[in-house]
């Protein structure tokens, strides 16, 4: 059994999440990209039951980002590292840059392509799919 561990900037808020993961992708959506001040986020798609939560002391926050989706941050530093919604019931969505270890697969696609910035240079050569999922 492989763990991956994952922390906030401050180190208050840590993650363990027992693998494998069920994905990793590559968000170009505008809530994404508003939420983590870049270009795109990577996730870690992992079964939620598969993930504990090291947070002595209760720093981990839930903003209601979109009706039925919510992201996670540490309260202290401000770090947006977790999404979840009703749409991918019993999915953490975790963001790769905050795994101090290695999990167990590299990014296979660019969700929400549509809405990709043209500032940021992606490698049209890089092998991902690029696909825009459909609305609920």
């Amino acid at each position: 059994m492989t763990i991956a561990h994952a922390q906030c900037l401050c180190g208050d808020l840590k993650l363990q999440a027992t693998l494998p993961s069920k994905w990793v992708a590559h968000c170009h959506c505008s809530l994404c990209r508003r939420a983590h001040g870049a270009a795109f986020v990577t996730w870690v798609g992992m079964d939620a039951t598969r993930c504990v939560f090291d947070d002595p002391k209760q720093r981990l926050r839930w903003y209601p980002s979109t009706p039925g989706a919510e992201r996670g941050f540490c309260g202290r530093c401000g770090t947006m590292m977790f999404f979840r919604s009703n749409r991918w019931p019993g999915e953490l969505h975790i963001a790769l840059a905050h795994f101090i270890t290695p999990v167990d697969r590299a990014p296979q696609m660019h969700a929400y392509w549509e809405d990709h910035v043209s500032w940021a240079n992606v490698d049209p050569g890089d092998g991902l799919r690029r696909s825009t999922p459909k609305k609920p």
